[in-house]
């Protein structure tokens, strides 16, 4: 009878790894599987177990593909297993292609005779998983904010980052969820990255994937007034509740879909952006709404020399940009009072109030 082994964390299973169990099952005639001890999980991954340990071994006994199920307790790095291994002597120790212990492992089966098979990259029966996609699923957020941003933008693209240079944005209610949704899409008002969010999925990568920069996600995880350094990964400088703008911001539908991607390309003035950047650190910095609102300023007037349309003016308003880098969406303004930005928003069904959303409040 040829025992084979296979060892893993296996905290929340799914289907690969039962793909992987008939497998490695294949291989021989009895199919031991060890998992790492919740002690082990929470030492070397820094997370609790999904299940205590007793009910992850009955939940992997009810497989019919396994015929036995061990715990593995041990510290040494990769070979958690190892008391179990050297009691048990299996034939075969099965792994993945990606296993990150080879050499630990074959050395071990160089010491106890087993054979060290690898299991050939097979086209998976299902979408690949990873336990770290599921472990960001559970934990996404029901509802997530949109953004606005000041100064800086495009500073937090890694190629164009700038040292000394900062990007400020606040995040912004009324939230969005996957199922109510009730601002325009592509409106330059980081949705992407609030979907990303909503979905489970790391949303810096994602936007970085998407050539653009990684601030919608930034803010939109951290909440709050928030000043970012420029650079290639968020690096939060300070933040604060946003209380200065209550009452003072509101957003106008352009009539045409924002486009980031497509413009990340063009010619602009970098120059610009970065003044407006810190014109507007240092006016969240002081809690100064006309200083911040001359970093809008700052980069309306570069966005119109890109070649944006310019915008309407309002009674009351100390400011206004297109929301985003891109072209179309949503226009912000700022407002020197709530009553003029409520009447700004009352005079159009294309315009709405948003306030600064910090989580917790």
């Amino acid at each position: 009878m040829t025992d084979v082994f296979v060892s893993g964390c296996y905290d929340i299973l799914h289907a690969g790894h039962l793909q992987f169990f008939r497998e490695a099952r294949a291989l021989g005639d009895r199919l031991t599987v060890s998992f790492a001890s919740s002690d082990v999980l929470l030492r070397y991954k820094g997370r609790r177990s999904s299940l205590p340990d007793e009910h992850k071994r009955a939940l992997l006994l009810a497989l019919e593909t396994v015929d036995d199920v061990v715990v593995g307790r041990g510290l040494e790095p990769g070979l958690d297993f190892l008391d179990e291994f050297l009691r048990l002597r299996p034939d075969i120790l099965a792994v993945t292609g990606d296993d990150g212990f080879e050499k630990a492992k074959r050395t071990l089966c160089t010491r106890t005779g087993a054979r060290y098979v690898v299991l050939p990259k097979t086209p998976p029966q299902f979408e690949p998983v990873s336990t770290s996609d599921l472990i960001r699923w559970i934990r996404a957020p029901r509802e997530a904010p949109l953004r606005i941003d000041f100064g800086g933008g495009w500073l937090d693209v890694p190629r164009f980052a700038r040292e000394g240079a900062y990007i400020v944005n606040c995040a912004i209610s009324p939230l969005v969820s996957l199922t109510d949704w009730s601002y325009e899409h592509r409106s330059g008002l980081g949705g992407s990255g609030a979907w990303a969010l909503l979905n489970g999925l790391e949303g810096v990568r994602a936007e970085l994937d998407l050539g653009v920069g990684w601030q919608d996600p930034a803010v939109i995880r951290e909440t709050g007034l928030c000043v970012w350094r420029s650079g290639p990964r968020p690096s939060l400088e300070f933040k604060t509740d946003g209380c200065m703008l209550r009452g003072r911001m509101a957003l106008a539908w352009t009539g045409a879909p924002h486009d980031t991607p497509g413009v990340v390309d063009r010619r602009r003035d970098f120059d610009a952006i970065e003044r407006a950047g810190i014109r507007a650190r240092d006016a969240v910095w002081a809690r100064d709404t006309g200083g911040l609102a001359e970093a809008v300023r700052i980069t309306y007037a570069m966005q119109v020399e890109e070649g944006m349309q310019s915008l309407a003016e309002a009674p009351g308003m100390l400011a206004c940009k297109y929301a985003g880098g891109g072209y179309g969406g949503y226009a912000a303004y700022l407002f020197e009072s709530p009553a003029a930005r409520d009447a700004f928003v009352s005079a159009s069904d294309d315009r709405r109030a948003v306030e600064p959303y910090l989580r917790g409040e």
